[in-house]
Formats: C-alpha cells, sequence, structure tokens
C-alpha cells in the first residue's frame, strides 16, 4: 500500500489507544467537546516525513465522547498524532487549537523527541500581550514526537511479577539513568534499562528485592530554562515528575532509539531483573502533568479536553495547582479515573511490575472541586482493583496542597512513605535529647499511625533518605543545604533536614569525622534494618554517594546526581556492612513479623514480645529518657508470629556524645553481633561467628553508636 493511500473504516471505542488487529490498526480517543478530531499518519520518524491527515466522521467514527477509527494495512511501528478542533475559550475551560498536534494519551511509546521544538507546542502567542487568551495558528505536527503503534508480543520466557509481601522486602530507590551514567559505572549501555540489567549482580550482592525507579514514563526534560550558575550548563528535569505519556517508557533511557525499541527494552530489563529474584516498582505521576499552567504548553490532555483532564479554578481560565507544578489531574472525574486504571493494568499486566509508589497520592483523593475526600472512588478501586490485588501500591500520602494523610491514607490496604519515621530517627541520631519515646515508636512499627485503621506494621515504608532531600553520606556531612547550582539562590529544597556534619560543613580529611561519619551511617542502616515495617534505602547509601550538599537534585542531570562506582572500593567496609544487615534482617522472622507488638506473651510463651528498657535496666520513664534506651525481642514463633522460631534479641541504643554503660538481662548467653563503633569486620559478625559477651552484665555503648546483641 502506497503511503497516503488509506481507508478510513468505523472502528470500535474499546480499547482506548492504538491497538492492532488482524487487518491493520484501531484507534480510540476520548474528547468530550470537540468538534472534530484528524488521525495523522507518518510516514516515518523523521522530522520531514510524509504525513496524511484523515478527519473522522462524528456521524460513523463517534461513539458518545469516544472518537474511533480503523485503518487497515497498518502494521506495528505505525506513527501516529491527532489534532482536535473546538471551542478557545479559555475564560471557560476550553483550549482547542486545531494547528496544534496531540499525542494520544493511551499512546505505548513516543518517538526520539530530541528534535522537539517547544515553542510549537504553546497554543497561544509567546511574547503577546493577551497571552494564553492569544490564539496561535503556527502548526507543530512536524516538531512534536511521534506516538508508535506497539505489538505488544514479547518472549517473556514464562516470567510474572514476583509480588513479595511487602515484610519481606528491601526496596531500593534509584533513577534509571544516575545508576549508570558516571563513567565509573564501567557498563556497556550507561544511563539505559540495558545498563540496570548489568548492575544486576551488584543488586544480587547487596540483598535487596525490590528495585523502585523514580518515574520511567515519557517526561519533558528540557522544561528548564534556566542555567547552572556555576558552569553554565542548562539544567534539565532530571527527576521526571513532569509526564508527558503515562503508557510510555522513557526513551531516552533505551539503548535502542528507534520506534518501540524503548518498549522492548524496558521489558527485558523487567524479565532479567525478574529472573534474578528482584521486584520492579514503578514512582508513578498521576497528579499532574508537564502541561503546567495557563501559561504552559500542550502535548495532550489540554488540547483533547482541558476542563475534563484537569481541576480549573473558579475562573476556569486558570488551574488548582494541589502539585505544585501548574496543573493537576482530576483523577476522580470517570474518564481519568478510567484511564489511570487502564494505566495501572498496562503496566502490570503486559510490563510484568511488581508495585508503584504514587507520587503526591493525597492528590488522587480530592474531588472534582480539589476538596479532599473521605472515601475517594479512586484510591479505594486502586486497593481493591482484582488486577492489582497482590501488586504492591505505596502512597506518599501528601500534596503541595496542604493535604497530609500519613497513617490515614484511605483505601484500606495502601502502604505509605513515613516520613515521621525518617524525621524521629533522624532527629534522635542527631543527638536531639527527649527523642527517644519517638523513636521505641519508630522502631516497633508506627503502631499510632496504622494500628487504628487495621493496618500492619510492613504498611509503614520505613525510610532515612530518599531521592527528595540529602544522600545519607551528605546527612551527616552537612547542616544546611547547597543547593546554589540549582540557580535559585540556594532557596529550593527543604530547610528542615535534621542533619548533623559532624563538626566540619562539607568534605574533609579529617579521619576522626571520617569514623564518625561512617558511624552515623550504620546507625541509620542497622535502625533502618532493625525496625518493624519495610525498609527502604536510596540508591548508593551502601557505599557514601554525595550530592555535594544538594538536597534537592531534580535538575542535575550530571556528576553530582550520577553514581560515582568509585566510591564502592573507597567505601567497602561500608558496603559490607550494610549488606551483613540487610541480609541479617531477613534472615530473622523477628524484625519482619507481621503483627505490631503487644508487650505481652504468645500462646505458648509468656515471656513479652518486646521489653523495653533504660541503660541501667529499669523499665523507662519515657518522658525522662534522653539519649539511651534498650528493647529485647522475644523470638520464638509464637510471639514473632511468623513463620518459625527466631533468637532473641537485646538492642541498645545510645546517640549521646558520651559512652554509656547499659544492663544487659542475665537470663540468655548473650553473643555480639552488630557493634556499629567497632571497626570492619568487628562492626557485624557473620553468623556462627558472634562473640560472647562478658558475664558481668554489662555492656559499655561507645557514643553514638548502637549493639544488637543475640542469644543462643
Amino acid at each position: 500500500m502506497a503511503f497516503g493511500d488509506f481507508t478510513i473504516e468505523k472502528g470500535s471505542p474499546l480499547p482506548m489507544g492504538a491497538t492492532l488487529t488482524k487487518s491493520g490498526v484501531n484507534f480510540s480517543i476520548f474528547s468530550r467537546h470537540a468538534k472534530a478530531i484528524t488521525l495523522l499518519l507518518f510516514e516515518n520518524d523523521s522530522p520531514d516525513s510524509a504525513c496524511k491527515g484523515l478527519q473522522l466522521d462524528p456521524w460513523k467514527n463517534r461513539t458518545g465522547d469516544v472518537w474511533h477509527c480503523h485503518i487497515p494495512g497498518l502494521d506495528a511501528g505505525a506513527l501516529y498524532l491527532y489534532k482536535a478542533d473546538g471551542p478557545f475559550q479559555p475564560e471557560k475551560g476550553f483550549r482547542f487549537n486545531q494547528y496544534k498536534a496531540l499525542l494520544d494519551p493511551y499512546a505505548k511509546a513516543i518517538t526520539d523527541p530530541a528534535y522537539r521544538d517547544e515553542k510549537g507546542a504553546y497554543t497561544y502567542n509567546l511574547g503577546d500581550p493577551a497571552l494564553d487568551l492569544s490564539f496561535s495558528y503556527k502548526d507543530n505536527i512536524y516538531t512534536l514526537p511521534r506516538c508508535v503503534v506497539i505489538d505488544d508480543a514479547f518472549d517473556w520466557q514464562e516470567d510474572q511479577p514476583l509480588n513479595y509481601p511487602l515484610r519481606f522486602s528491601v526496596i531500593y530507590e534509584t533513577h534509571v539513568r544516575g545508576l549508570t551514567k558516571h563513567s565509573s559505572s564501567r557498563t556497556h549501555h550507561p544511563g539505559t534499562y540495558k545498563g540496570v540489567i548489568e548492575k544486576i549482580p551488584f543488586f544480587k550482592e547487596l540483598g535487596v528485592t525490590s528495585i523502585e525507579f523514580l518515574p520511567v514514563h515519557e517526561f519533558n526534560e528540557e522544561e528548564i530554562n534556566r542555567k547552572n550558575p556555576r558552569t553554565g550548563e542548562k539544567l534539565v528535569n532530571y527527576w521526571g515528575y513532569s509526564t508527558v505519556s503515562f503508557f510510555a517508557p522513557k526513551i531516552s533511557y533505551s539503548s535502542d532509539r528507534t520506534p518501540g525499541g524503548n518498549v522492548r527494552e524496558f521489558k527485558e530489563m523487567v524479565r532479567e531483573l525478574h529472573k534474578a529474584g528482584l521486584e520492579v516498582i514503578l514512582d508513578v505521576v498521576f497528579n499532574h502533568t508537564a502541561e503546567g499552567n495557563e501559561l504552559g504548553p500542550t502535548y495532550s490532555f489540554r488540547g483533547l479536553d482541558n476542563s475534563v483532564y484537569y481541576i480549573l479554578d473558579e475562573n476556569r481560565r486558570y488551574y488548582k495547582n494541589y502539585s505544585g507544578c501548574g496543573n493537576t489531574m482530576n483523577c476522580n472525574n470517570t474518564v481519568v479515573h478510567n484511564l489511570i486504571m487502564d494505566c495501572l493494568h498496562y503496566w502490570v499486566i503486559e510490563m510484568h511490575v511488581d508495585g508503584f509508589r504514587f507520587d503526591l497520592g493525597s492528590i488522587l483523593g480530592r474531588d472534582q472541586k480539589g476538596n479532599v475526600m473521605d472515601n475517594p472512588p479512586m484510591l479505594e478501586n486502586i486497593a481493591e482493583d482484582p488486577i492489582l490485588r497482590h501488586t504492591k501500591i505505596i502512597a506518599e500520602a501528601w500534596d503541595a496542597g496542604g493535604a497530609y494523610q500519613v497513617g490515614w491514607f484511605p483505601g484500606g490496604r495502601w502502604a505509605e512513605w513515613n516520613d515521621k519515621y525518617r524525621d524521629n530517627v533522624r532527629m534522635y541520631w542527631r543527638g536531639d535529647p527527649f527523642e527517644v519515646r519517638y523513636l521505641a515508636t519508630r522502631l516497633s512499627g508506627s503502631s499510632d499511625l496504622y494500628l487504628k485503621d487495621g493496618r500492619k506494621p510492613f504498611h509503614s515504608i520505613n525510610f532515612i533518605t530518599s531521592h527528595d532531600g540529602f544522600t545519607m553520606n551528605d546527612l551527616v556531612s552537612y547542616d544546611e543545604k547547597h543547593n546554589e547550582e540549582n540557580g535559585e539562590e540556594n532557596k529550593d529544597g527543604n530547610n528542615n533536614n535534621y542533619s548533623f556534619n559532624t563538626g566540619i560543613e562539607g568534605p574533609t580529611n579529617d579521619i576522626t569525622v571520617f569514623k564518625m561519619r561512617e558511624r552515623l551511617m550504620k546507625n541509620f542502616f542497622t535502625t533502618l534494618m532493625l525496625s518493624l515495617g519495610t525498609p527502604m534505602i536510596l540508591g548508593g547509601d551502601e557505599f557514601g554517594r554525595t550530592q555535594r550538599g544538594n538536597n534537592n537534585a531534580y535538575c542535575q542531570d550530571n556528576e553530582i546526581s550520577w553514581y560515582d562506582w568509585s566510591l564502592l572500593e573507597k567505601n567497602s567496609d561500608l558496603f559490607r556492612f550494610v549488606k551483613k544487615l540487610i541480609a541479617f534482617r531477613l534472615r530473622h522472622p523477628g524484625f519482619m513479623r507481621p503483627e505490631f507488638f503487644t508487650g505481652k506473651g504468645g500462646r505458648y510463651n509468656s515471656a513479652p514480645d518486646i521489653t523495653w528498657f533504660d541503660a541501667k535496666g529499669n523499665m523507662p520513664e519515657w518522658d525522662r529518657l534522653e539519649n539511651c534506651l534498650a528493647f529485647r525481642l522475644e523470638g520464638s514463633k509464637a510471639n514473632n508470629l511468623a513463620d518459625r522460631d527466631d533468637n532473641d534479641f537485646f538492642i541498645m541504643f545510645n546517640s549521646s556524645a558520651e559512652q554509656s554503660p547499659f544492663t544487659v538481662p542475665d537470663s540468655k548467653r548473650w553473643f555480639r553481633s552488630i557493634d556499629t563503633a567497632l571497626p570492619s569486620p568487628d562492626d557485624i559478625l557473620t553468623p556462627g561467628m558472634e562473640h560472647p559477651i562478658p558475664t558481668n552484665g554489662i555492656y559499655l555503648v561507645k557514643p553514638r553508636s548502637m549493639v544488637a546483641l543475640i542469644s543462643k
């Protein structure tokens, strides 16, 4: 068939998007208020490719609000866009522009956007005094990336999502590009999905179970117009929290840049990670899009039906901005609700991912006027959906509009990023007085947050650091943020980091300071792995990665953010400690119990499941404890409620600047397993090689350190 010789058949309104049939491709797209829809077909992916516009018949090719057609003779790899004509009345919420090409919201891939001309994506005239009320007649069909028709067939080799229970998981948060982009990564395909595959032996050695990727949905890297004031280089959107296409894996993370090659490469990455026993969790951004506020570009949603896809202000020219990024998706509108559910189903069924972390998840619980709902259909449907029943769903349970729902996120089975855990543990190890009682609550699974609505300890995603904030090395090296290179005069980023520079701001050659920083990092990791809940570590922390004090490196696609793998050798003692610590946690069911502690004995064991002590071995007076705390964990199966009996443990914490003698219970023979104050390899001992402690019942815990004893 010669290009341009197309027949337009009626087609079907479902499924949405572009779907291969036995004889061609079915196209289906939503627009309630458009009066005309044109399908644009391209001969190839070159900027000057031949293009054929096919206008759909509103009588024949429309069912309700869905426009559809079938084009015989097309196959996988076909390239397409849309145009939508309708009212341009910004003050009423309508922003149609018949001259602007639009992406299919259901596109499973888009072409390499390297030639994109951002100026063409604006529906108004840049520089016009009327701003967004003006109308642009500039056609941009040759400067917008094209959607790609995808064949879902793939040799999965019988792979299925792993879906580990949360309580047996250790999550590793990382960035696809940053993981291997640095020259020290020594990968053949740096910064790509294939580069991730090359790091599988590292993940296996570390011992984590689940890899959580920062956004991989196609996003606009070029939306930032500032430059790095130190280097003069243009800053970019590095993190990816600015989605353009929810179904499409980011093509710049693929070594294969041919149309659809990114889909195949992403699937290969998932398959190989699964073969190695590693889950894949995606950080997803359904709360807003890259189209920004009324002055932003138009890629898709705004041009197809602005008033449906977004929550608009009372003055419908403007957008409600609960995301802090210019717009807010109208998640509890049926159309958007269905889009999100279809998207989640696609990534689970066709891409085999194991879970999702929902950025600014509270927005998914706002109604169509922006109010926070008690029982939001969107969140409840995700939680109860039968396809997603064993898929991990993790909420960032707040948004930029003031909603804060940690501990009471609606929907029943949601896990949550527990920022209270982060802050309380940071403050304790900084040495803040009277933080002990809060530390105890976080160690025991945050029952103050999750017990009341029937959730379990593992619904608390415990973390010390994440992409958003200091790395762990920087947490113990800087008192203040140093975001000058972001070009915002160091005004961006969180000012409340609860960090401690151990006496010197930033890098140092002082060996005493270096050793104390290493000890503090070991304290953080040990606290994390010995707490009830699901631990998450920030990638690179295990070998001391630094961002040079930048606690908001969202715009730094460079060595500030990339993993410097030479640190793996430089900080080998820390890496050894962390991997042994992860193995320690996963070996002992007492730290992964499925229920909260009761302080009572089990059915067949009268010993309490947990007992708290002060340094002298007495019951704590919680309001008077300043820096020292200990607890005994009863490991019998009856008490830990796990699958098998475990050892008993006695754990001691000392965040003060002075050493402290702790009284150890004399009812057991205790052996030292972990002491963060000791040099490697004595800081954590190999199973079976634990050292017996003195029989006088006293253990001297060094300043700013912690100790774990195990019974035999």
